[in-house]
């Protein structure tokens, strides 16, 4: 090779090396400069406790590649940061400290869109419904359950400012989807002429056969009971604790005024409850008012799994057989956090119900809490696990009472009556195996029995009779055991009595006010021996 060509080469290779070698520096300085941005001491701390959170509350936008990118921003870029380190992660929320066994927490109340239709949530005006109180609203209604009925947690919808006149309907399955939403916030009334109603109907708003059917809101059910007792209040019942008050005067109140129905004419004899279950599983009613329902306000019939809470019930104390909640042959209640107003027993709990959980409950006027009449026209009553506690009573006739008719047979036990209080209740505490609601009743030796009754803190004030035990001669009630009574009595416009017991034995746990002294203690030496046709 010349010495020309030697330097030639000479010169090309330093050149290629200079240029590899700035580059190589290039790079490195990029890296660093990198490197120390994420490291600096004076990085935003705001920024970094913001990246954090967003990491640690679970969601990703661009979890799946579903989120479209977003556009480039005109403003520098904001540059990464790191990931908090894994162990540091972010604390959930507390969970909410347990239930007390006696104020269970409420259940939420089902959501639905503010009444606007949708393929879930049917409002009744979307129907037709006029809302205005007149126009008969009927069909609407029955239009909207159809559709309603097809989607399962679906919700109709009453909404609130308006008025529903509506005449008697069946909500009814089986072939109904289950866990339907009634969201009632506007009014519901009955009607009063005497030809919605043709000869009588025994319900006006029935729901039948379904399963987790739900009625909530703010809403009234108004039955428009004042034409019904009026003219028929002479054929209905009488209570036949009424035989026991014998007022100061000997004088009998006066019966109030006819109240003349629609059009002139007189309401069928066969008055309607206002809202009844029937057959269904898991049935709430939670929100509601009730007013003035010809008869029984709210009833559930071979139901499972009932639950009622902040509900009112309201009619006159004077209006006949309107019952606040009538249960029957239903299992597994709970009753809580409600005020019942009626001419009638506030709760009256009837043949093949068990577990029934009655609590938080204010009732007066009325006829207090009671378990039957059972037995009636010589047929076989059980009823067991019954809880009635804190609840409060005003104005009442009676306060806790367990009622059965001569001739029945089967059984009640298992009963708990604890920490009730009691203001001018005519008479506290109950047991009437005598009970007849007829005019003529003949004596029977067959009887329901009674077992295993108790009274606990039952304090207050009453104005006729403190404690009423009149129990079958054949088969005398058992078991009945009182805890902490105090009852001070307050002269009003009735005569006086003391405490009454007949074949009534048990145990008084503390002393009582007053002494009960009546209560023989122990066990009958005589009692008769039950049959299987008695037992439940």
């Amino acid at each position: 090779m010349s010495p020309l060509s030697f330097r030639g080469f000479t010169y090309l290779f330093l050149i290629v090396f200079l240029i590899w070698s700035s580059n190589f520096e290039a790079c490195i300085a990029r890296r660093g400069k990198h490197w120390r941005h994420s490291t600096r001491d004076d990085a935003s701390p705001a920024l970094y406790k913001k990246k954090a959170k967003s990491y640690g509350n679970g969601h990703n936008k661009n979890h799946g590649g579903g989120s479209k990118p977003k556009p480039p921003s005109s403003h520098k870029a904001t540059p990464t940061l790191p990931k908090p380190p894994p162990h540091k992660t972010i604390p959930s929320p507390p969970y909410p400290p347990p239930s007390n066994e006696d104020t269970p927490t409420t259940p939420p109340p089902k959501p639905y869109n503010g009444g606007h239709s949708s393929s879930t949530t049917f409002n009744v005006l979307d129907f037709g419904a006029k809302g205005d109180g007149k126009t008969d609203d009927t069909k609407a209604f029955q239009a909207a359950w159809a559709e309603a009925c097809k989607v399962e947690a679906s919700t109709m919808v009453i909404p609130p400012d308006y008025v529903f006149f509506v005449g008697p309907i069946s909500f009814s399955g089986p072939y109904c989807k289950p866990n339907i939403v009634f969201q009632l916030d506007g009014t519901i009334v009955a009607p009063t002429n005497p030809n919605a109603w043709g000869r009588g109907l025994l319900q006006w708003l029935e729901f039948t056969k379904l399963v987790g059917i739900t009625i909530q809101g703010n809403g009234v059910i108004d039955g428009k009971g004042s034409v019904w007792w009026q003219d028929h209040q002479y054929d209905d019942p009488i209570d036949d604790e009424e035989k026991l008050i014998v007022p100061l005067n000997q004088t009998v109140p006066s019966p109030p005024l006819p109240i003349q129905s629609e059009l002139g004419g007189k309401m069928p004899s066969v008055k309607p409850t206002a809202l009844r279950f029937y057959g269904s599983f898991n049935p709430t009613v939670t929100g509601i008012t009730i007013l003035n329902s010809p008869q029984c306000h709210l009833k559930f019939d071979n139901c499972n799994g009932v639950l009622v809470h902040n509900v009112s019930i309201s009619s006159p104390g004077n209006s006949p057989n309107t019952d606040g909640i009538h249960l029957q042959n239903s299992k597994d209640v709970l009753i809580y956090g409600s005020t019942m107003a009626c001419g009638d027993d506030c709760i009256s709990i009837q043949t093949g119900c068990s577990n029934v959980y009655v609590h938080n409950v204010n009732c007066g006027p009325g006829h207090g809490i009671s378990i039957g009449s059972l037995g009636k026209d010589n047929t076989r009553a059980c009823v067991s696990n019954i809880t009635v506690r804190d609840v409060n009573m005003h104005n009442t006739m009676t306060g806790v009472r367990i009622k059965t008719w001569q001739g029945g047979s089967g059984s009640v036990q298992g009963i708990l009556f604890s920490n009730i209080q009691v203001s001018e209740v005519q008479f506290p505490i109950v047991i009437d195996q005598f009970y007849c609601d007829k005019r003529n009743c003949k004596n029977q030796t067959s009887a329901v029995s009674l077992a295993g009754i108790n009274y606990e803190r039952i304090k207050g004030t009453y104005t006729v009779m403190p404690v009423h035990f009149a129990c079958s001669d054949s088969l005398p009630c058992v078991d009945v055991s009182l805890t902490s009574v105090e009852l001070t009595p307050i002269q009003e416009q009735n005569h006086l009595y003391d405490p009454f017991c007949w074949q009534t034995y048990g145990e008084l746990k503390t002393p009582t006010l007053p002494p009960i002294g009546c209560l023989q203690i122990g066990k009958p030496t005589n009692n008769r021996i039950q049959t299987d046709h008695d037992l439940c």
